[in-house]
C-alpha cells in the first residue's frame, strides 16, 4: 500500500500501488498543464468519505510500498483523465484496484 500526501495534511491517503501509479499519472498530467481537479475516496472504515481540490501550488508526494515500478495499463489511465475532467472529479474507491489487478492490469 502506497500513500498520497497532499499539502499540509496530517493524514495521507493509503492507496494500493497500482492504483496510486495509475493516479500519479493522471494527476502529473493535469498540473503539469496547470488543471485543478477533485479527488474523492470512501474511508476505508466506512465512516464517509473525503474530498480535496488538487492544485498545481499545493505540495504533493507519492509514496509507494514497492520499489519496483507498478505495470501501467493506458485504458485505466483514459478513464481516470476522463472522470478528471468531469465536474465531479475522480472517485476512487477499494473495488477500484481490485477489479483493475484482477484484469490484468
Amino acid at each position: 500500500m502506497g500513500t498520497l500526501h497532499y499539502g499540509g495534511s496530517a493524514e495521507p491517503l493509503t492507496i494500493e500501488d497500482g492504483l496510486l501509479a495509475h493516479l500519479k499519472v493522471v494527476i502529473a498530467t493535469k498540473l503539469r498543464r496547470g488543471e485543478s481537479f477533485i479527488l474523492s475516496w470512501a474511508h476505508p472504515d466506512g465512516s464517509g468519505r473525503s474530498t480535496i481540490w488538487l492544485h498545481p501550488a499545493i505540495p504533493l508526494r507519492f509514496v509507494f510500498a514497492d520499489p519496483a515500478p507498478s505495470t501501467l495499463d493506458p485504458a485505466w489511465i483514459a478513464q481516470l483523465a476522463a472522470t478528471a475532467n468531469r465536474s465531479g472529479g475522480v472517485s476512487i474507491a477499494p473495488s477500484d484496484a481490485i477489479d483493475h489487478a484482477s484484469a490484468g492490469a
